[in-house]
């Protein structure tokens, strides 16, 4: 068969099957599909979608699902607009055999091949899917109607509907190629050790910061594991609560951002009893980079007794207690810093109340960099101004496509980055931030470091751990202690 002769019989049969589609009754689809083709111009149903999904699932994955879906989206409506209907300028169907009650009150005036619908319903779904296989089902209902309803209507045929899914599903796969996903990433190195499996939970004490919705983790808790005790506590009461929970439970539990993580951590190895992590607050950095997405993720890996072995960075000496004395030193899952950090936390704390969190955290940066003085401190025997010291527990990858973490939480490594002081602040965190590890310049220095050692720290001076804020003693050392930390984390993750 000639190429000639193989596109008449597939156009002979395209046209036959979007007849056959006009032709049939279809009751329960007259009231719905042409509905749902308007809902889908422009991508509006798509972004409402991607929403409610943000906000219903309230997790880092369901909100990479959304984010995902509608990039996905972006880049397929792009080369649809701009390549694919430009290079195949086909008519649109004659709408002869379509009923009435089926047409769009507004027909596409563009060509018919590929369809834009198609390619965007099926770049979303795909891209949702990549990131949440649970989401991407829910969608792929919704999206298979809404590439129907174009043949449907009569705005399209079957061909072009085909061929707009396969770009769309193409546009979600470069995506992929650009910023992996998470499910690309290499799962974090760290030792595995075997806990104690507490498949209902008994023996588990779990503290629960209110400020991070305790309600809704409460449920969710003693529904996976119904004989695990579950205590939710005002802020001021976590450390409390958690020293207490700990005394008393085979396994110290969990749920709160960094800063309640962090306590949580301290306590945990104090008192010798693994860790187990409910990502609650806002961040979750660590529970992140450990791979602990959900509180199902966390279930899980109590109910088989799975667990790894992870560091914590160290200052000496530590945070000024509740007596008004200084701990002979303080732990950090994430990051310790000096300098404008600090200071830009404590003006977004204050005001975020007022004016919201984003509104606040621009208004800081903006007060910190225009007016801030660079911190004179010794490091490591060197003295100079700097505006930023920074110390990552674990090296950070280099930014880039892909967002920022860790891929090994016992490397027994701090990832230092310092911003030395002069003009343009502003400029000087820019281009450390763009820099990432292992670079030096004028302007910045990072390092993979085991300690550093800072002197010459003026009274007063701020100091930032995970988020929380205190005044620094005149001299610290910051350091690492190996594998000192049990977390749950299940060595297989979904």
């Amino acid at each position: 068969m000639t190429d000639t002769a193989r596109k008449s019989w597939f156009s002979r049969w395209d046209r036959r099957v979007f007849r056959h589609v006009a032709e049939r009754a279809w009751p329960a689809a007259e009231p719905v599909l042409p509905r749902l083709s308007r809902a889908a111009d422009h991508g509006v149903l798509w972004f409402g979608i991607a929403a409610g999904i943000a906000s219903v699932g309230r997790s880092a994955r369901t909100r990479r699902a959304a984010v995902r879906g509608v990039a996905s989206l972006a880049v397929a409506s792009a080369v649809i607009n701009t390549v694919g209907k430009r290079s195949v300028r086909r008519s649109r169907p004659l709408l002869d055999a379509v009923p009435p009650v089926r047409q769009l009150r507004r027909q596409p005036f563009t060509t018919s091949f590929p369809s834009g619908h198609a390619a965007s319903a099926a770049a979303f779904t795909a891209g949702v899917a990549m990131e949440s296989r649970g989401w991407g089902a829910v969608v792929a209902p919704v999206a298979v109607s809404v590439a129907f309803s174009r043949v449907y209507t009569g705005v399209h045929y079957p061909a072009d509907v085909v061929a707009g899914a396969a770009l769309g599903i193409g546009a979600a796969l470069a995506v992929r190629g650009i910023v992996p996903a998470r499910s690309q990433l290499a799962p974090p190195v760290a030792r595995p050790v075997d806990p104690p499996a507490l498949p209902d939970g008994a023996g588990l004490v779990v503290v629960a910061n209110r400020r991070s919705g305790s309600a809704a983790l409460a449920s969710l808790v003693r529904a996976a594991l119904p004989r695990a005790e579950v205590v939710e506590c005002e802020p001021a009461d976590v450390v409390r609560e958690l020293e207490s929970a700990a005394a008393r439970g085979r396994a110290l539990g969990v749920y709160g951002g960094d800063g309640t993580v962090n306590a949580a951590a301290g306590i945990a190895v104090a008192q010798g009893v693994p860790l187990a992590v409910f990502p609650g607050g806002t961040l979750n950095h660590f529970a992140h980079d450990l791979g602990i997405e959900s509180v199902a993720d966390t279930c899980r890996a109590l109910a088989t007794g799975e667990a790894v072995k992870v560091d914590l960075g160290r200052f000496t000496p530590g945070p000024v207690t509740a007596s008004g004395d200084r701990a002979p030193w303080g732990y950090f899952v994430n990051t310790f810093s000096l300098g404008v950090y600090p200071e830009l936390v404590t003006f977004r704390e204050r005001w975020s109340p007022r004016i919201g969190g984003w509104t606040a955290q621009v208004l800081a940066a903006g007060k910190v960099l225009r007016h801030g003085r660079p911190l004179e401190a010794e490091v490591d025997g060197s003295h100079r101004p700097l505006w930023l010291l920074f110390a990552g527990n674990g090296i950070y990858q280099r930014p880039g496509p892909a967002p920022g973490n860790r891929q090994n939480l016992a490397d027994g490594l701090l990832d230092v980055r310092i911003v030395h002081g002069g003009a343009n602040p502003g400029l000087r965190l820019i281009a450390a931030a763009l820099a990432g590890p292992l670079s030096r310049s004028p302007v910045h220095a990072a390092q993979e470091r085991r300690r550093v050692r800072i002197a010459g720290i003026a009274a007063g001076t701020p100091m930032a751990y995970d988020g929380e804020i205190t005044a620094a003693p005149p001299e610290l050392l910051v350091d690492k202690v190996p594998q000192i930390l049990t977390v749950y984390r299940p060595r297989t993750l979904l």
